[in-house]
């Protein structure tokens, strides 16, 4: 399977017909609900997918470099960007994107839950710092070497630092909207686990079992690649979330506002 087949088939499909269906809704008047009227959807899908290029490539490069995976270059164009082949720069965007558009789908239609958590300090810093141990673990097994373990180290330590700065800025946001994120981490990756692991046994790309723990689910998927669909899944899901809700508009520095000429409404 080519790797802009491979994209075709099951990223740019689903993401067409998110995008038919959200133009369906427009038609009728179907919005966002006042919660998440904050940042338009579009701005916070594009920004997002920016972010996502520039975060994920060097880590991605180095993944390819030290050949803890690597690609079939008959199964892609060609065309090279550092380590990485253009397609994998695609998949970037098209996961922003394809993630990003499911969550405000769900958005739309999921009755936002408006009771707004107590102890909302507790909850940001108690699991930034559940977090932290975790990143800190990982990020020492990693200096350490110990091959088997490298691809499962470098994926925590590199998701990690994002995630809790959005645990950090609004871990209780994300709480009080924890329905909402988790039905848009959950169906994702499993969805998109299952359309790597037919990518990985059609050849697209492999992954060194030399670098992994090579524990593979359902005997097919390497389960770091659940990982890393669950962790960027997340990241996505709760990226889109706090950037579209008001209360994080409340509480974000004001020169981050005046910048992209945010309103702030009372």
């Amino acid at each position: 399977m080519k790797y802009f087949g491979f994209l075709a088939r099951f990223v740019v499909v689903p993401l067409l017909i998110l995008s038919a269906v959200a133009w369906r809704d427009r038609k009728r008047g179907k919005t966002m609900p006042e919660a998440f009227r904050g940042v338009p959807p579009e701005i916070t899908l594009a920004g997002m997918a920016a972010v996502a290029v520039a975060y994920t490539t060097p880590w991605d490069n180095y993944l390819v470099a030290t050949r803890v995976w690597w690609y079939d270059s008959k199964l892609v164009t060609g065309l090279v960007l550092g380590w990485v082949p253009i397609e994998e720069y695609t998949f970037f965007v098209l996961q922003t994107l394809l993630t990003g558009s499911w969550l405000v789908f769900l958005a739309r239609y999921l009755k936002p839950n408006d009771q707004k958590p107590k102890h909302p300090r507790l909850i940001r810093f108690g699991m930034t710092a559940a977090l932290f141990l975790i990143w800190a673990r990982a990020l020492i097994g990693f200096l350490r070497g110990g091959t088997s373990r490298t691809y499962l180290t470098i994926t925590l330590a590199w998701a990690l630092i994002p995630i809790m700065i959005q645990t950090l800025f609004g871990g209780d946001i994300l709480w009080q909207h924890r329905r909402l994120v988790a039905l848009g981490i959950i169906p994702t990756t499993i969805y998109l686990s299952a359309a790597d692991s037919l990518a990985i046994e059609g050849g697209t790309w492999t992954i060194n079992p030399e670098k992994s723990v090579n524990f593979k689910i359902g005997g097919k998927l390497p389960f770091e690649e659940a990982l890393f669909f669950f962790l960027t899944n997340t990241l996505i899901s709760m990226g889109v979330t706090l950037v579209t809700s008001k209360e994080s508009q409340r509480r974000a520095p004001r020169w981050l506002l005046r910048l992209f000429r945010i309103k702030v409404e009372d």
